[in-house]
């Protein structure tokens, strides 16, 4: 028999596993941490969880698991369908936004194409590029942590797929609505698809004027990617969805997997997303606790703080004289996960993102961060 890695195909090889926050196992190995002793302050979800309402949901779908769940997830695209006032078809359910990233991909790229990303952004999409055989170029922020436009709309010129992140992870950082939309014009005329990743745009105050799904029609080359995974608290569940119009839905639709999303996650998420009660609870917290995180990381010695958009924060530690390993590793001592950013590509090794939680838990982290530094 030839060696498996000979049959592995050529592009394949070069693949390594993203890195993300959250991996709480490894954390406890490390550590010797019990689980229920450990903040984790390296994901950026809903501080407060799943809501009752969901979680009784779930609770009332268990007698389903013997079945199949429906493979186009009609019911619960019929829920998002009205939530946002678009038709059924112009909306895909995926399990977890991230596989729509890699459907997307598989669907609309081949070997030879190119796709333009910002550097830095989530790492995902890179990996679904690169499986399809497709070319990456990346265009590095700017000092600040923004895009440049112009930068970035000349190396649309070349591309099959521009991949945006709004707000940005991990800088926690919006683009100004004039200048997506001068980004969105550009790609219309250059025949560019667009990957618009909103999933963390429902942390943001105004959400509701900077989102672009009002413009899928005006824009019928952009794809809008949402989450459950963030404010609604179905982490574990995986669920996400896309909106774009009804030409691309259907080609993803063709591409996608059966039987993609399980009946329980898609139970979760047809309450999750009107209980309305826990979402406000949610928003109040974020924005309260952000006041509070963001006036006191500020007077720690050697941080410097982005203004955050989103439920977390992207901090330059350049100057506390520790890398963001050195600093990782000995805030894990004192319990706390945060994230260390130099797996992400466009950034050195002093770069921190870190969540927003509840009150008592930021309270932790400050102390410990105090220590530390």
């Amino acid at each position: 028999m030839k060696p498996i890695s000979s049959l592995v195909k050529e592009h394949f090889k070069t693949l390594k596993p993203c890195v993300h926050g959250g991996e709480v196992l490894d954390a406890i190995n490390k550590s010797g941490i019990k689980r229920e002793a450990l903040l984790d302050f390296s994901s950026s979800v809903n501080p407060l969880g799943t809501s009752k309402k969901a979680l009784s949901a779930i609770n009332a779908a268990f007698s389903q698991i013997a079945a199949y769940p429906d493979s186009t997830s009609s019911e619960l695209r019929l829920v998002i369908a009205k939530h946002y006032n678009i038709k059924k078809n112009n909306i895909i359910v995926g399990n977890g936004s991230t596989e729509l990233m890699y459907l997307f991909a598989e669907t609309f790229l081949s070997k030879g194409d190119v796709a333009v990303i910002a550097a830095p952004t989530f790492g995902e999409y890179e990996n679904a590029v690169q499986k399809t055989g497709a070319t990456t170029c990346f265009v590095k922020l700017n000092k600040d942590m923004q895009l440049d436009v112009d930068t970035f709309i000349s190396n649309m010129k070349k591309a099959k797929i521009a991949f945006i992140c709004n707000p940005n992870n991990p800088t926690s950082l919006l683009i100004s609505k004039n200048d997506l939309t001068h980004i969105l014009d550009a790609a219309l005329e250059l025949n560019v698809l667009v990957f618009l990743d909103e999933d963390f745009l429902e942390f943001v105050k105004d959400e509701q004027q900077l989102t672009m799904i009002n413009n899928i029609n005006k824009y019928p080359n952009m794809f809008i990617l949402r989450s459950f995974t963030k404010l609604f608290g179905l982490t574990g569940l995986r669920v996400g969805y896309g909106i774009a119009s009804e030409e691309i839905i259907n080609a993803l639709m063709c591409a996608k997997i059966p039987w993609n999303v399980n009946c329980l996650a898609q139970a979760a998420a047809i309450v999750a997303l009107n209980d309305y009660e826990h979402l406000q609870k949610t928003q109040k917290l974020i924005n309260k606790e952000k006041t509070f995180l963001h006036k006191n990381l500020c007077n720690i010695k050697g941080f410097k703080v982005y203004t955050p958009d989103a439920n977390f924060f992207f901090i330059n530690i350049r100057e506390t004289g520790f890398t963001a390993t050195e600093l990782t590793e000995k805030m894990l001592k004192h319990g706390i996960m945060i994230r260390d950013c130099s797996s992400f590509k466009g950034l050195d090794a002093y770069f921190i993102r870190i969540a927003i939680k509840r009150h008592n838990e930021n309270v932790k982290l400050l102390e410990a961060l105090t220590k530390v530094i």
